[in-house]
């Protein structure tokens, strides 16, 4: 029989699930000094069986703003072209971006750097802690989790954020569904060693029936990804080496000499989106909030972008200098992204397995338009990569409001997502503005490097807040009273 311990000192958040979002999302909390506990009902331990390979352009400024970028462009390879299907390849090259190009780099090189940076910023880990219920009132949240000693205790939050993959607790708890379909079953998944290096980087095809994905760890390991829509199989029936070669061999031609597999598994991918990402006090992101085929390699990506978007908010309201309803625009900005990425992400999918005729015919005619028509490959590419997408901004304000803010060059010879890793608003503008209020812990004011005269004020996420072009300093002071309190 378990024996309730008293409920211990409330915190501001928890945060459940330490993958990449969780771990992003709660070093956010903590290096603004908003105290946050995060559970793990895993143990402590970076797993090396990754799930997600790739980080893209928004991601990597993002994790520029944090002051990580770098080390992992270090650790991860760039590639500059992505093959989708066919002959459908998009060049990463023009991207408006300090990161024009996809990092390959496996998901736990990401955790272990955004680990290290949420110990640092103190983060009161609980590993080996599930969650077991939930219940809030319009005062916070009260937690029941059982840790590895076995007792159940109660813990008090004004939020909670359920950062805890597909199978959500928190989820589950708050009484949401999490509508969709498996796409695709019986994908198989190998990690292996190969007698023969691939020619590229990310090896990816689609031949009649089968596809196979081949990416490098970069220890000698190798994921592969295969599925063959002849098979199948149940996710639990077991799966051996030879199944793997088979339809690796179908798709590529070859099997590379694949050997001494690791680790092997049988799954489907599914395509789900919760309803809500918030319901009272408790909000979901990443996987907890929205599920996609790893076509693309938007999943982890999306997840990473939920956190920096949910983080300063929580923050600002917490540090009373914003209302509640500012965590509504959580909602309203991040939901459309996750149904965009699950619309784009299933498109690759069936397009690269198309089959019959008008979905082979309607391939044939995408690959055509994005290889010749500049604005359709500007979206798709803006799409892919995170940088096009931009947030509900009211009507009659300036067109830059709610956009992506490109790296700038301020004129103290630093860059924009250098100013942002203080994880306050920054301010640009024409000339020196004296900033005399009492917002300078979480406000830069920086100078435009070039003759530009937009006044532009950035949120901590890297979006524009506000913009107006020859403003006057009360209407700098205006803004700044609006957006950052």
């Amino acid at each position: 029989m378990n024996h309730t311990v008293p409920a211990a000192v409330p915190v501001p958040v928890i945060v459940v699930g330490s993958g990449p979002t969780g771990l992003l999302l709660a070093g956010d909390l903590a290096a603004a000094g908003v105290p946050v506990t995060l559970l793990e009902k895993r143990p402590e331990k970076i797993s090396n069986l990754s799930r997600a390979f790739v980080l893209h352009a928004r991601t990597l400024e993002q994790l520029d703003a944090r002051a990580l970028a770098d080390e992992l462009e270090a650790l991860g390879q760039p590639l500059d072209r992505l093959r989708l299907f066919g002959r459908l390849t998009i060049d990463l090259t023009p991207l408006p971006s300090r990161f024009n190009h996809l990092l390959v780099l496996p998901q736990y090189e990401v955790e272990k750097a955004l680990l290290r940076r949420a110990v640092e910023a103190g983060v009161d880990f609980r590993y080996e802690t599930e969650l077991t219920g939930l219940t809030q009132d319009a005062d916070g949240v009260t937690v029941e989790v059982r840790g590895p000693t076995g007792p159940s205790e109660s813990l008090h939050a004004a939020y909670v954020v359920g950062t805890d993959g597909m199978r959500s607790a928190v989820r589950d708890a708050i009484g949401l569904p999490f509508p969709g379909r498996s796409v695709i079953r019986s994908v198989v998944l190998a990690d292996v060693l190969l007698d023969e290096k691939p020619d590229t980087l990310l090896t990816v095809a689609t031949v009649g029936d089968a596809f196979a994905f081949i990416a490098p760890f970069g220890d000698g390991y190798y994921r592969v990804i295969g599925w063959n829509r002849a098979r199948d199989a149940a996710d639990d029936e077991p799966l051996d080496l030879d199944e793997v070669r088979e339809i690796t061999r179908l798709a590529l031609g070859t099997d590379f000499g694949m050997r001494d597999a690791r680790w092997m598994s049988r799954f489907h991918s599914d395509e789900r989106q919760a309803p809500a990402y918030r319901v009272g006090r408790v909000f979901l992101a990443g996987d907890a909030a929205h599920v996609h085929t790893p076509a693309g390699g938007q999943g982890m990506n999306t997840g990473l972008q939920d956190a920096a978007n949910l983080g300063w908010k929580l923050a600002a309201v917490l540090g009373g200098h914003a209302p509640r309803t500012l965590l509504d625009t959580y909602q309203s900005e991040r939901h459309p992204v996750g149904k965009a990425v699950l619309r784009s992400s299933g498109g690759i999918v069936r397009l690269a397995m198309a089959k019959r005729p008008w979905t082979l015919a309607l391939r044939a005619t995408l690959t055509t338009v994005l290889d010749h028509v500049t604005p359709a490959r500007r979206k798709a590419l803006g799409q892919l990569t995170g940088i096009g997408y931009a947030y509900p901004a009211l009507r009659g304000t300036h067109h830059l409001t709610g956009t992506r803010a490109p790296d700038i060059s301020l004129a103290n010879g630093t860059r924009l997502y250098e100013a942002l890793r203080g994880g306050r608003f920054v301010l640009i503008t024409p000339e020196a503005y004296d900033e005399k209020g009492a917002r300078k812990d979480r406000l830069a004011v920086e100078q435009w490097a070039s003759d530009r005269r937009t006044a532009l004020l950035v949120r901590p996420d890297g979006y524009v807040a506000w913009a107006a072009d020859d403003a006057d300093p009360a209407a700098v002071k205006a803004a700044l009273a609006e957006h950052v309190g």
